[in-house]
């Protein structure tokens, strides 16, 4: 096992140490303020110079007690102010304002970082890839497990045959949504802000994108079924919801997620020759547990709680945009997401099959 394991580099991605690209982080909530800010201030490549809210009382605020230069409204942003003073822009509003924020920071060449999903429709996901191609700025999709060393370094082992033929995938994502944000009107309970519903798009997200970065496999076929009980969930059809998906080559996928739930993260690799279980997987301080034959190991990156993993998001985008370099995951990549969770919903509302 120790031969699998000895070449690993946590930054294999970076190729700049030189330079720092300025952010404006758009839309302050807790995610925003709490994780990503702090991130970027501790990280090699970034700094946060303005802050974007519903008021400028609020920007301006936070802007003070953070030690950034501007805080400006979301009016404000649009109509340019303190567009000198940043270099990119990172979109963390509620899923269906992102299209709006996007066609102002692409009109004024502006790179973005968009959260994930990209937006509430894939119609709307479509214009945000075509707003960024059309203004040529580039535009990354926040999918943070993408630089957590631990989901790195099991994609460098499934890609060097650690666990064999990829066979199956299993992925779950449980949180108790009313327990850390107890407001039963909030966004994520509200389709026309989240979009197609609240537990897939806001988790299950997580192991669908994980899993096709770790196989480079797309889905080709999904089924699913959905419910909802509890009365906070009644405008949204996926309080918990299971899928099976047909990933190519055969690869079968299955996935159970719930915003109402005991908190649990799992995305479980298995092939002809060995296992790579991600537990916890999502959320910070992904454990790696890897399996072959009769051994069995565990890799564990205790420092990398969500700040961490931000942090090394926001270093790998500012490297890409110094260094004048390809973004990976792209628009195109993230609306491919949009089209899976789509058909997941399809799948639940009609009790059929749909290809991809």
């Amino acid at each position: 096992m120790k031969e699998w394991l000895d070449s690993y580099e946590e930054r294999d991605w970076q190729t700049t140490t030189d330079g720092s690209v300025r952010y404006a982080l758009i839309g302050l909530g807790w995610w925003t303020v709490d994780v990503a800010l702090p991130a970027i201030e501790s990280s090699e490549l970034g700094e946060v110079t303005t802050l974007v809210s519903s008021t400028t009382e609020k920007a301006q605020r936070l802007a003070d007690a953070n030690g950034v230069d501007h805080g400006i409204s979301y009016d404000e942003f649009h109509e340019g102010k303190a567009e000198s003073a940043y270099d990119a822009v990172y979109v963390g509003t509620p899923n269906a304002f992102h299209l709006e924020y996007v066609e102002t920071a692409a009109s004024l060449g502006k790179a973005i970082l968009c959260e994930k999903p990209m937006e509430s429709t894939v119609e709307r996901a479509k214009r945000v890839v075509e707003t960024c191609d059309d203004a040529d700025v580039p535009l990354m999709v926040a999918y943070r497990m993408h630089t957590d060393p631990a989901v790195r370094r099991a994609r460098d082992l499934i890609e060097s045959g650690f666990i064999g033929e990829p066979v199956s995938v299993y992925g779950n994502n449980t949180q108790p949504l009313l327990k850390m944000i107890p407001d039963e009107d909030q966004w994520r309970l509200d389709p026309e802000l989240s979009g197609y519903g609240t537990s897939v798009m806001d988790l299950g997200i997580y192991s669908i994108n994980t899993a096709r970065f770790l196989l480079d496999r797309d889905p080709v076929a999904v089924q699913s079924q959905m419910s909802s009980h509890h009365d906070a969930f009644e405008d949204v059809p996926d309080e918990r919801s299971g899928a099976l998906l047909v990933l190519e080559d055969d690869v079968k996928m299955v996935t159970t997620d719930s915003q109402n739930a005991h908190e649990d993260t799992q995305l479980k690799i298995t092939g002809t020759e060995g296992q790579i279980d991600l537990h916890p997987a999502f959320h910070g301080k992904c454990s790696l547990h890897l399996s072959r034959n009769d051994t069995k190991v565990t890799v564990e990156h205790e420092t990398f709680d969500d700040e961490r993993e931000m942090r090394e998001e926001f270093d790998y985008f500012s490297d890409r945009i110094l260094s004048d370099t390809p973004v990976y995951a792209d628009g195109r990549h993230g609306l491919e997401d949009m089209r899976i969770i789509s058909a997941i919903h399809e799948a639940a509302r009609t009790n059929e099959v749909v290809e991809l």
